[in-house]
Formats: structure tokens, C-alpha cells, sequence
């Protein structure tokens, strides 16, 4: 091991190689190119979920006007794309701002400890199997919200005795032969409105099987409007008008929703039973017991899901598994659903900051009794950022404001001749709730591991477009609650 005099130092180690991490390369390379940075990724390539994940039929459930950058106009005709298609886009965004060469794969950090003397970060990294360290002024999280390496099954009784493959969609076999097998799904969400209509095609029959239904309303693959303008004002105008257009939908659907859950329930039954054969039982498998947007909604691209379902190449079922049998799964009500293959797709296991164990001058960081500042900062952790994105609209819209709040925060200290940021909540009795307002289930079962938020800002975790543009970006950088100072010095308020 070198001694620590020794050591490669950076101004900023993005954690991640995914859409936020490489969004977060460009924002730095191209607002502070001054600075020296490295984004470290535990894969073998680049483009996070979308190089991870293989199941058929993969794709974004956000339109890419919104869910691609705004630097980076999106210029395929479908505007809801699949996998393939949103992974060259990242790749060509490397490639065009020159982040090559800052991209270290087989990198996986395995922990981080901030000492505020020596205002630093040194971070242990498995390279390929060899351990290493660094040192850096900042982390960047960019490493999204789930394990990469399991998803959530949970425990089915009798699983043993099936007799057919049972697979995971985050861990998609290569060879799986689906032709003209039976097939059954286990869950409703993106996930599973995604693979049912792409498996339809080729499997004899597939059934999604729900505990719960979800919202799900079909939405065109292709936006007129957005293919009108790129067409007539070109690609950057064309792009800047769309992105409008469609950040003002999302915004409308969700508020519309969120404040007449009534009448927007109706609309979306209305949706449904239009789309389904006369006489179905839309109530039963199409109606949640839950308001629109307490869980996020699914979107079908051309109805995709209902079109099988018509086709009768799909079918959907409404049942509690009460076991797996040797030929497939029997419901509690007593019903057997015959199956060749069964896919779990039954979620995500949630893990803030890919799991990386952090200290504060020795002292291990237990992120429920942190706080998060501005949605992207942790109290009493200096110099640590991380993207999260939206849960009721796009991702990465907000991952790009984060990202250029960011580089101003950096900006503000190099002018000032700051090294260390540090958020500290000023009102000890501040009451506190989950860090993210979400009823899915993947959210509930992590969120007592998560950070906090408050109730006021700069700690709140906002989910509007809006209110963020005006904080992030309009705002000044500093704020009360956010301390400087310079190494081995007292913190300075300003």
C-alpha cells in the first residue's frame, strides 16, 4: 500500500457511471473545467440501469424530451424509447463531451472517511479485484437507488418445487427460450407492464399476475408534436419547445391528480375500459384501492399492454400466491395457474449511496439521523452530493439542476477560498418525516434506512419542477443553514 503522501488527489470522484453520474461529468467538465475529477464504475461499462438491465421489451416509462438532458437535444422519432436506443444516447453524450478518458470501470468503492483537518475525502476502491485509495475534495453520488446486484423476490412458499425456471428481470438470462411457453409474470408494475406485451409476441400466453393493481394509462410512442417541431424549427429549438410542453404536462397530470384523486381515478377507468374488450372486468384488475400518484403511474406506449390483452396473447389476474407448485403457482382462493416459466417481477431492493459505508472524522455516518438539505446534501456531512431525481415525473430533470447547483456551490467556495461546505440543521426540534413521500413498496421497506427530511426548506426532498428551478437555479447558493470554512479552521456561517 502507498503511504498516503502518495495518493491521487482529485477536486471531485463521481460515484457512478449512469445517466446522473455522467450527466454530472459534463456539467463539471464544461462549468468548472479547472477542476480535476474521475467518475469510478463497478461495471464493465457505461450507462447505469440502462446497460444493466436485459429483460425483453426494456425501455424508459418517461418520455426522453424530458428524461434526456437538457444540453443534449433527443432526436429519435419515438419519444418513448426503448434500452437500446437511451443507451446510445449516454454513450454518444460520453463520447461528445469528452469523458472517456475521466470513466474508470471495474471500480467499485467500497468506503469513504472525511477528515475535517486535512478537509478531504479518502476512499477506499476495489479496482478489478485490487485495493486501492484516493483522495478528493468532494464526492459526487451518482449511483442511483438500488443494488445493482439482486433484486427484491420476495418468499414464495413451494418455489423449490417448480419445475421451470423461475428469473428475476434484474438478472435476465441471455439464453432464456420463451418461445411458445406459458408464462407468468408476478407483479404490476413498470416492470411487468413492460415485459408482458414484449414476451406476448412469442410466448404461447402470458399472465401478469397482481397482488394489487396499478394505475396504467397508454400514451403514444411517438410524439406529433415534438417530430412537427424538430422538423419545421429545427433540432435545439424544436427540442427547447417540447421539453416545455411536456414538463408542464407531467406537472399538470400529477397536480390534477394529486388534488382531485376522485375525478382523476374516473378518467383513468374511463382510459382503461376503452382500451379493454367489452364486458372486463376493469374494477378488478384495473382499479387500486390506492389515489392516483400515491404510487408512481405506469405508462403503456400505444397501449401495448391493453393490445395483448384484446389480442388474448395476455391475460391478467387478481390473487394472493398462497404457494408455487410443480406446474405453476395456486392463489389462496384456490385457483392454479399453469406455467412453463415464471418471471419475478416483484421489484427493487433500495440502497441509498450504492451501499458505501461513510465516516465523518471517524465516526460512522448513520444516515437516518441525517437530514437532507436541499435534496441533495446530508447534515453534519461535509462536501458529499448526491442525485436523486423525481418520483412524479422525469428523473433526470431534477439531476440536472442538482448537477448545476453543484458546480455554482464549488464555484462559490473557490471564490472564497473555502474547502469545506458542511449543512447543519439550526432548529434541533425541527420535526421530521420519510425522506421520500411514496407509497411503493420498495420505498416502504428500505425507507427506515434512509436520511430524513424536514419540514421547511432548505430541508424538504421537493418533487416539483417549479419550486426547484426557482432553488436550485435561480437562488443564491449560500444559505443559513449551510456552513464554510477553511481546514483545521471554525466553521464560518455566512
Amino acid at each position: 500500500m502507498r503511504s498516503d503522501m502518495t495518493l491521487e488527489h482529485l477536486d471531485v470522484l463521481i460515484i457512478g457511471a449512469g445517466i446522473s453520474g455522467i450527466g454530472a461529468g459534463r456539467y463539471l467538465k464544461t462549468e468548472l473545467p479547472g477542476k480535476s475529477f474521475a467518475i469510478l464504475e463497478a461495471r464493465p461499462a457505461p450507462g447505469g440501469t440502462w446497460d444493466l438491465f436485459r429483460y425483453p421489451g426494456i425501455r424508459s416509462d418517461s418520455d426522453l424530451h424530458t428524461f434526456g438532458y437538457e444540453f443534449k437535444p433527443w432526436r429519435d422519432r419515438e419519444s418513448i424509447a426503448d434500452a437500446p436506443r437511451i443507451l446510445a444516447y449516454l454513450r454518444e453524450t460520453v463520447t461528445e463531451n469528452g469523458l472517456d478518458d475521466h470513466i474508470r470501470y471495474h471500480h467499485r468503492v467500497v468506503a469513504a472517511s472525511w477528515s475535517t483537518a486535512d478537509a478531504r475525502w479518502t476512499v477506499e476502491v476495489d479496482a478489478a479485484g485490487q485495493r486501492t485509495r484516493l483522495t478528493c475534495r468532494w464526492i459526487f453520488s451518482a449511483s442511483g437507488y438500488y443494488r445493482y446486484d439482486r433484486g427484491f423476490t420476495p418468499e414464495f412458499p413451494g418455489r423449490e418445487r417448480f419445475g421451470g425456471p423461475v428469473v428475476h428481470p434484474q438478472q435476465w438470462p441471455d439464453d432464456l427460450d420463451y418461445a411458445g411457453k406459458r408464462v407468468l409474470v408476478i407483479g404490476s408494475g413498470a416492470t411487468a407492464v413492460t415485459i408482458v406485451p414484449a414476451m406476448a409476441g412469442t410466448a404461447s400466453h402470458v399472465t401478469m399476475l397482481q397482488r394489487t393493481p396499478s394505475y396504467i394509462l397508454p400514451v403514444p410512442r411517438r410524439d406529433g408534436l415534438a417530430n412537427a417541431l424538430r422538423k419545421h424549427l429545427g433540432p435545439e429549438r424544436g427540442f427547447a419547445l417540447t421539453r416545455r410542453k411536456n414538463i408542464a404536462q407531467q406537472r399538470a397530470i400529477w397536480s390534477f391528480c394529486r388534488r382531485y384523486p376522485k375525478a382523476a381515478r374516473r378518467v383513468i377507468r374511463w382510459v382503461n375500459a376503452r382500451q379493454l374488450p367489452r364486458g372486463y372486468p376493469v374494477d378488478e384488475h384495473f382499479n387500486p384501492p390506492y389515489d392516483p400518484w400515491a404510487q408512481r403511474l405506469c405508462v403503456v406506449p400505444d397501449g401495448d399492454l391493453f393490445r395483448v390483452i384484446r389480442d388474448g396473447a395476455a391475460s391478467v389476474v387478481t390473487g394472493r400466491i398462497a404457494s408455487f407448485t410443480e406446474t405453476g403457482v395456486l392463489l389462496e382462493s384456490g385457483e392454479e395457474l399453469s406455467a412453463d416459466i415464471i418471471v419475478t417481477a416483484t421489484g427493487l431492493n433500495v440502497q441509498a449511496f450504492g451501499g458505501v459505508p461513510l465516516s465523518v472524522d471517524g465516526a460512522p455516518v448513520r444516515l437516518p439521523d441525517t437530514v437532507s438539505y436541499k435534496g441533495m446534501m446530508l447534515s453534519g456531512v461535509p462536501n458529499l452530493a448526491y442525485a436523486i431525481g423525481y418520483t412524479n415525473s422525469s428523473w433526470t430533470l431534477k439531476v440536472g439542476l442538482l448537477c448545476e447547483h453543484f458546480c455554482r456551490l464549488l464555484r462559490h467556495m473557490d471564490d472564497h477560498g473555502y474547502e469545506i461546505c458542511r449543512p447543519e440543521v439550526s432548529d434541533p426540534a425541527m420535526p421530521t418525516r420519510p425522506f421520500l413521500d411514496f407509497e411503493a413498496g420498495y420505498i416502504k421497506r428500505a425507507v427506515a434506512k434512509l436520511p430524513r427530511q424536514g419540514d421547511r426548506m432548505p430541508w424538504l426532498t421537493s418533487m416539483d419542477y417549479l419550486s426547484d428551478v426557482k432553488l436550485l437555479r435561480a437562488e443564491d447558493v449560500t444559505d443559513r443553514e449551510l456552513h464554510f470554512s477553511r481546514a483545521a479552521t471554525p466553521a464560518r456561517q455566512l
